[in-house]
């Protein structure tokens, strides 16, 4: 009976051979020592690395949030390194930021920050900038650790003299004095030499006196951020009327007290 004559259902004996006996051949497997096959602690630290590989391809998260968090760190990092206050438009300009707006809320959040944590440092605004300082609170731990050097120590006349000077900038020696009641070269001297007090000018009268006014180091020393923020300065301190000769770009937030480096 020929195959194509065969009854129907009926299997074919070629179609139940068995395959060839060189595909029967048991696999060749690689060899692996004992010390390196992972049993125990060994196989944890793979699959603990094999985790770690499918953590790195998740998905990363939102550029936005990201980019944001990035500015803010990088504007604390100049706040961190700043050894005097700056201004906004200089702490975008460091920080690499869009403008002074942006700056301006991001130190909002770094505040809010600061504050939520107890953080030991915040974000002031003082002499027309912003600084990284620590709070008044712990100024008794700190102090011992300030050298000498860069501490203030005002006497009692020094005090007074540079009070006068600071209600009632710009003024004269001789006004000075006839506050006072005594002389105050000496004390004027050495304010100026802790860079509290500098010279604005000259006056038109005779023999042309010198006026003396505050300096940015001033508001530094003292907390403000300008001089409207001197205790009664609405009832104490005097506009001036006239302005120093000599010097007609005279400092307007030493004379006037206005913080124009923050809104720079």
């Amino acid at each position: 009976m020929s195959q194509d004559s065969r009854p129907e259902g009926e299997i074919s004996m070629k179609s139940r051979a068995h395959p060839p006996i060189s595909c029967l051949a048991p696999r060749r497997t690689e060899f692996l020592p004992p010390s390196a096959r992972p049993y125990g602690s060994q196989l944890v630290r793979r699959n603990a690395a094999r985790h770690r590989r499918q953590d790195c391809t998740a998905p990363p998260a939102p550029p936005v949030a990201a980019g944001r968090t990035e500015r803010r760190g990088r504007l604390e990092a100049v706040l961190f390194l700043a050894r005097e206050p700056l201004s906004l438009r200089k702490l975008a300009q460091s920080a690499n930021l869009a403008d002074a707006t942006e700056a301006r809320t991001l130190l909002g959040e770094l505040r809010r920050t600061y504050d939520s944590r107890g953080c030991a440092f915040q974000v002031e605004q003082l002499a027309g900038g912003y600084q990284l300082r620590t709070r008044p609170k712990f100024a008794p731990w700190l102090r011992p650790l300030v050298p000498p050097s860069g501490q203030i120590r005002l006497s009692q006349p020094s005090l007074e003299t540079l009070a006068v000077v600071a209600y009632r900038q710009p003024v004269l020696r001789a006004d000075v004095e006839a506050i006072r009641g005594v002389a105050c070269g000496e004390i004027l001297r050495q304010l100026m030499d802790s860079d509290l007090l500098r010279i604005v000018g000259r006056s038109e009268e005779l023999g042309r006196p010198l006026w003396y006014g505050t300096t940015r180091r001033f508001l530094e020393v003292f907390g403000l951020c300008s001089l409207d923020e001197l205790p009664l300065a609405a009832q104490l301190r005097r506009v001036a009327e006239r302005k120093p000769s000599g010097n007609p770009n005279a400092d307007e937030t030493t004379v006037d007290g206005a913080g124009s480096m923050d809104a720079a």
